[in-house]
């Protein structure tokens, strides 16, 4: 093969319709991972992708999925598909459908999108007619194999995507499931931002003689964002906060909070000093996270405030600032939100708001990445503890049908079915990428 530098979509073996659609968006350069999966997924090898969102994963299984259906020139019959793509999100799960969307839209294969949150109607009658892929979430696809609105048995190609967040998720019962149910002989894929050992044992599992595919230390952060740490205490977070998006009002922006509640609390208070946001989280409604979603990608609104779930998988170009309101229990967390800045060869800063008694996970990240940050004022002296005091729960009342972690209602958007023919409208000028690969110069 050739240094990656040197290949080109048109070098990659792409059906003539999917490499259309790649032309149309304005890319010939592939990116590592996509140099790197889609050769062997093209061959019908099973693959495990290690690589995080930004890095082209989506593409990096989309284009040989196309290709490879396309070659076979098969049907599915009523309630099954040939191609099924597992994804932990609601909004992860509509973007792979976007991209499906946009890549095929030469191809005239179909698809469909299901996820928990909505009405089954819509979903159930795109998987009456059979499906070429289906993109869906654990637990509605589930929902709809137990009321026999679908079958797996005659599906020939999983793909699992950001397998580590099903595994935080809960999702790994349901995942166990539903591979059981697929047929055999088939292609399974994974995609995961780690590999810890329950999701190891999965693939040792289900995957058969995989190829592993892997992009660069994902423990480093790239080398064009700048990163700043403002010593506070944690009485006198708002006020930190609200100083530093100040100068920075006009910036679109993505704070970060441990919770929920903590999350609704810091887009109140912005709002409260005139800061256009809003949260996400897994509490809110589909129609508010879409809506919320659709406001900060228009520049209509300049501040969203996530949790680590909420925001994971979200791609999300122009991001400009990312504030740590709150570190990360996990240091690798602190890598991924960060990552939201400083795409396709853009600039960005980070900033974290550290109070004293999270100076232990400062530190924890420091050790993982290799770098000190940056302090914008001293770091005073403390006394106390230097980590976030758990909360102690006690025993749950009552019983029954108290939800697991994650629970079977994780779900995406748009539920109805799509022809390859048509890719959807986007607005202005902003174009899906084949996940971060190169344009032509100009």
């Amino acid at each position: 093969m050739k240094g990656i530098d040197m290949t080109k979509f048109t070098e990659l073996g792409l059906a003539a319709p999917v490499e259309r659609a790649v032309v149309d968006e304005g890319y010939e350069t592939p990116t590592p991972i996509q140099v790197r999966a889609i050769p062997p997924l093209l061959q019908g090898k099973d693959v495990v992708g290690i690589a995080q969102t930004g890095t082209g994963k989506t593409a990096a299984f989309v284009l040989p999925i196309l290709t490879r259906l396309l070659a076979e020139k098969k049907q599915a019959p009523g309630l099954s598909c040939r191609c099924l793509i597992l994804a932990p999100t609601r909004e992860l799960a509509a973007q792979i459908g976007d991209s499906i969307a946009v890549y095929g839209r030469h191809t005239g294969l179909t698809h469909a999108v299901v996820f928990g949150g909505v009405k089954h109607g819509p979903q159930v009658r795109a998987l009456a007619r059979g499906l070429d892929i289906l993109v869906a979430t654990p637990g509605r696809l589930l929902d709809h194999v137990a009321d026999r609105k679908a079958r797996l048995d005659l599906t020939s190609l999983v793909v699992l995507d950001e397998a580590d967040q099903m595994l935080d998720l809960g999702f790994m019962p349901a995942l166990r499931k539903i591979l059981h149910m697929v047929g055999k002989p088939r292609q399974t894929v994974m995609f995961s931002a780690t590999m810890p050992p329950p999701i190891r044992a999965l693939a040792d599992d289900f995957l058969h003689d995989p190829v592993t595919v892997a992009v660069a230390n994902q423990s480093k952060p790239v080398e064009r964002i700048e990163q700043a740490v403002m010593y506070v205490g944690t009485a006198e977070k708002r006020q930190a906060l609200i100083d530093l998006m100040a100068p920075e009002a006009n910036k679109s922006t993505i704070i970060f909070t441990r919770t929920k509640r903590g999350a609704d609390k810091v887009a109140k208070f912005l709002a409260e000093y005139g800061h256009k946001a809003a949260a996400i989280h897994g509490n809110k409604s589909q129609n508010q996270r879409e809506k919320a979603l659709a406001a900060f990608k228009s520049g209509e609104m300049r501040v969203l405030v996530a949790t680590d779930i909420a925001a994971r998988g979200l791609d999300i170009d122009g991001v400009e600032l990312v504030v740590n309101f709150e570190l990360p229990n996990v240091p690798e967390s602190y890598v991924h939100r960060i990552g939201r800045t400083a795409r396709a060869g853009a600039q960005g800063r980070a900033v974290a708001l550290v109070a004293p008694d999270e100076r232990g996970l400062l530190q924890d990240v420091e050790k993982l990445t290799g770098l000190r940050i940056k302090g914008l004022n001293d770091a005073p002296p403390i006394s106390g503890p230097t980590r976030p005091v758990q909360p102690q729960r006690g025993p749950r009342r009552g019983g029954g049908h108290g939800g697991g972690q994650g629970g079977n209602r994780q779900g995406g958007q748009r539920g109805q079915q799509n022809n390859g023919g048509g890719g959807q409208k986007r607005s202005g000028n902003r174009r899906r990428k084949p996940g971060g690969g190169q344009r032509q110069s100009a």
